[in-house]
């Protein structure tokens, strides 16, 4: 049961590191605010959806490590015991990560944009439900380290 409660814990934790931070259009860290972001209008020429890979942090395979290591443990005893916390240290760890990455895995669009001045640009970002259509009007904001297209 111990080991039922663990793997829960390291879900949550995972699963929390996922829903931290998101990278739409709208979606703004707390160092962003105050900071002058310039201003390009341009129009949608396409738009395409694309995967944004997950997070991998070690949460999630120091989290699996020590799941797997206890749950490995129980195996026998003596040495028996010690072979297996290591065997499930190392397969829980790389299942850890595995679960992170595809517990953070998010859905992205690839905006492609004609800039007024005639520059075509793409710019990837989180899918925040805009739906933007080609020949559709959009600003795009920059401030030297973060774009992002909005209406």
């Amino acid at each position: 049961m111990r080991i039922v409660n663990l793997g829960m814990a390291l879900l949550a934790a995972v699963s929390v590191v996922g829903c931290a931070a998101g990278q739409g259009g709208g979606d703004y860290q707390r160092a962003e605010a105050r900071r002058v972001m310039s201003v390009r209008m341009g129009v949608v020429e396409s738009v395409r959806l694309v995967k944004l890979e997950g997070t991998k942090s070690p949460v999630g395979t120091v989290g699996g490590a020590a799941v797997g290591g206890i749950a490995g443990s129980t195996i026998g005893s003596g040495k028996g015991s010690a072979i297996g916390a290591v065997v499930g240290a190392v397969v829980g760890g790389l299942a850890g990560a595995a679960a992170e990455e595809g517990v953070t895995r998010k859905q992205g669009i690839e905006v492609t944009l004609k800039m007024d001045n005639g520059e075509m640009l793409a710019i990837v970002q989180e899918d925040g439900g805009e739906n933007f259509q080609p020949g559709e009007r959009v600003r795009l904001l920059q401030d030297g380290r973060t774009t992002r297209v909005t209406r």
